[in-house]
């Protein structure tokens, strides 16, 4: 086979990561997905961290309402598959951020 002959795949054959498989836009709740999983990491670490308990309650808390919030009007299965990680990962550093201390 010569160099000619070969092709790459095309665009639609290569694999995508998308939060919008049913090909409408949801910005509002990817967003909240997104948010959900980055504060719901932060707040695990925080909460960790025994000096920074209140941002990790705080952060969790926060995480953890947009993420059932997200969960409740979300549209695709890969966007819940992310929310539920968010939720999961904020209700764990929200729990450990207040068994170091909590919110005072």
């Amino acid at each position: 086979m010569s160099e000619a002959e070969v092709q790459a795949p095309s665009r639609s054959a290569a694999r995508r990561f998308t939060l919008n498989t049913d090909g409408k836009r949801h910005p509002w709740i990817n967003a909240a997905a997104a948010y959900s999983v980055v504060a719901g990491v932060a707040s695990f670490v925080m909460g960790l961290q025994s000096a920074s308990h209140i941002v990790g309650s705080a952060l969790g808390v926060s995480a953890f309402l947009v993420g059932l919030w997200g969960q409740m009007v979300s549209a695709t299965r890969e966007q819940r598959i992310i929310l539920v990680c968010g939720i999961v990962a904020a209700f764990v550093g929200m729990g450990i951020a207040i068994a170091h201390g909590g919110f005072g």
